[in-house]
Order: structure tokens, then sequence, then C-alpha cells
């Protein structure tokens, strides 16, 4: 099993906290292109009735709520859930100032322990390439929806942050079969309406048009080192990528690197 989809990694190393994740996301706060927000750009797509039920399967942190904390309807019934006990405690530490909106649950996706037809919205922000059983996954997800409901699901493409593992390989081509490099995700952009086609009869993609113009190098390395292939790169490679990445800098003033990302809406 791919460390992608690897339950055991996932959640005892990958995600056993907000670290890593926290180390992505201040890449793409910093140099991003596109100004507005990514998670106030999937809330302006949520289509939720005012007393509607959520469910969002793969939380983290509580990103999407804790950046829309002042959007939030008050009779909204929102239930995260995460694998990783870890991720829960920082989106309750995260969310504490929201008092009353929120229930937390450690949750697999492939088994919702929730009645048929109780959620007026799913939401998988990043997170069904993670799922070994997708189909699995997403039967329950139309199972907990009510008609009518929605289901929210932000991927990537294909070229999502090519130039980032351009670089890497350079230096080491054996990170190709790492995670998140080994062969394209298997949920993404360009397969994503025809997966999801087989539960839902309408499948709509909204594309956040964005990029990356990097002008650091420490933050770029930190990246690396947030996943997986920090058990690759050695100390010495770290320190030859390091300093190509800050010659391209003198050089160029930035590097630039490609985004792919958007939000399927199904129902």
């Amino acid at each position: 099993m791919s460390e992608l989809t690897d339950p055991t990694y996932l959640v005892g190393e990958q995600y056993k906290d907000a670290t890593n994740l926290n180390a992505r996301i201040q890449l793409h706060q910093r140099f991003s292109t596109n100004k507005y927000d990514w998670q106030r750009w999937v809330f302006d797509h949520l289509s939720i009735p005012h007393n509607g039920r959520i469910l969002e399967i793969g939380c983290g942190p509580g990103e999407l709520w804790h950046r829309n904390r002042e959007r939030i309807p008050e009779h909204w019934d929102i239930t995260l859930s995460d694998l990783s006990p870890g991720m829960l405690r920082e989106a309750q530490r995260n969310l504490q100032s929201i008092p009353g909106r929120f229930a937390f649950r450690q949750m697999d996706a492939q088994s919702i322990p929730f009645d048929d037809e109780y959620f007026d919205a799913v939401i998988a922000n990043h997170m069904l390439y993670h799922v070994p059983d997708r189909a699995k996954a997403l039967s329950e997800i139309r199972r907990v929806l009510r008609s009518g409901g929605r289901f929210y699901a932000a991927t990537n493409g294909l070229k999502h942050m090519s130039e980032l593992m351009e670089i890497v390989n350079r230096f080491d081509a054996d990170t190709r079969t790492l995670w998140g490099d080994a062969s394209p995700l298997p949920f993404r952009l360009e397969n994503g309406s025809t997966e999801l086609s087989r539960w839902f009869s309408h499948v709509t993609v909204h594309r956040y048009e964005n990029a990356l113009t990097v002008t650091e190098a420490d933050p770029l390395v930190s990246y690396l080192l947030s996943t997986s292939l920090a058990t690759a790169l050695s100390g010495e490679k770290i320190i030859l990528i390091k300093e190509f990445v800050q010659r391209e800098l003198t050089t160029n003033g930035a590097i630039h690197i490609t985004k792919e990302t958007g939000l399927f809406e199904a129902f």
C-alpha cells in the first residue's frame, strides 16, 4: 500500500498532528499569486440550508471553519471528523472560541456512523485521495446525504506543484517512488467527475486559479521536509537542493510553481 493511502502512516506520522500540514499551508499562504484565501473561496461555493446539518470528513485542524468563523450561520449543525485523533485535537483548539457550533468525531470515511439521509452537505477538502477504498467511502457519503444534499470534494490536478518535484528529481530520482509522486493522484481534477458520476447525477468542477511565486529558499525546503520525501533526502541532498534554489532565486528573483486545485460539487 502506498503511503498516500496507508492509514498507519497517515495517522502515525504524516498527520499525527498539524505540524506537517501547517508547513505546507504556510508556503501557499505566503507565496500564492491569488491572494483570495482558498478556504474563503471554498466556503463561497457552499449551498446549505439555513438549519443545515454538515459533515466534514478529514477536517484536519479545522481551517475551513477557522478562516470563515464570522460567516458561519448560527443554526448550522456541524460535525467535524478525522481519522487522526491528533488532528481532531488541533481542530478543537482552533475552534474553541466559536462555542456551540461543532461536534468532533474520530471517524473513517469508509464507515460513517450516521443514519441514512442525515446530512444536508458533506465536505471532503483534499482528502479523498488518502482513502484506500474510495468507492466504499463515496457510497457511504451518498447514503448519509439527504435527497438534494450537496457533496463538496476538493483535489488537485496532474500538474500541481510539478516544478517542485522537478527540482527534487535533479538530486534524487528515487523520490518518484515515494508518497505523493509515485503516480498521479488516484482522485484528481482530471478524473473526479467520472468517478463521482457513479453516485451523483449532477457533478460540477469549480477551478481555483492560482500559482506560487516563491522568493525565499527556506519555506520551500520546509515544504519538502514536511512530506515523506524527508525520509529519502539526506542532509547533504537537502543542502544541495537549498543551494540550487538559492541560485535560482539570485538569478531569476523567484521560482514559479504551477498550482492546479479545484472543488467538485455533486448532488
